[in-house]
């Protein structure tokens, strides 16, 4: 338990960080080599990061992917259940071990120890996959391919202001 909370602690400092480093930067010109034109993104993909690191899924609200948060979310929820529950079995498998000195419960108390110790890499891999996802959408935020109905051909369109 003690671990999960440093994580999250870490892991919130650290977005903070993130996120007051980023929106201070501007990323959203980019300038095409030989063209007058200007691209402008429409999303920010550090900004898209630093939302996410904040709270996961924010990133994905940004980025108008709407139907990844709740993904997001139940793997989250669902790795935060059974690192609970393995923890659970860990301490109660490990006072009965104390309790009658019995082999069977030491080698429980290490079995779950070690599944919770796995669903806590489970939990940070989802947490990274969720920052990689929020800054790859926001690059292909405007990148666009359309099927042209006349020819039934595939076609890319950017989209550019001026």
């Amino acid at each position: 338990m003690k671990l999960l909370i440093k994580l999250t602690i870490n892991s919130f400092l650290f977005s903070l960080l993130l996120f007051s480093t980023l929106t201070a930067q501007d990323n959203s010109t980019q300038p095409n080599s030989g063209s007058d034109t200007t691209f402008v993104m429409q999303k920010s993909p550090w900004g898209a990061v630093a939302r996410s690191a904040i709270l996961p899924g924010l990133g994905q609200f940004y980025n108008e992917s709407y139907w990844k948060i709740p993904v997001i979310w139940g793997f989250a929820g669902w790795f935060i259940y059974e690192w609970i529950n393995n923890n659970d079995l860990y301490k109660t498998n490990g006072d009965l071990y104390i309790q009658t000195g019995e082999e069977f419960y030491r080698t429980y108390r290490d079995f779950y120890r070690d599944q919770r110790d796995n669903f806590t890499l489970y939990l940070a891999l989802v947490y990274l996959l969720n920052l990689i996802d929020a800054y790859v959408d926001a690059h292909l935020y405007d990148f666009n391919i359309q099927e042209d109905i006349s020819t039934g051909a595939m076609r890319m369109n950017f989209r550019y202001n001026f």
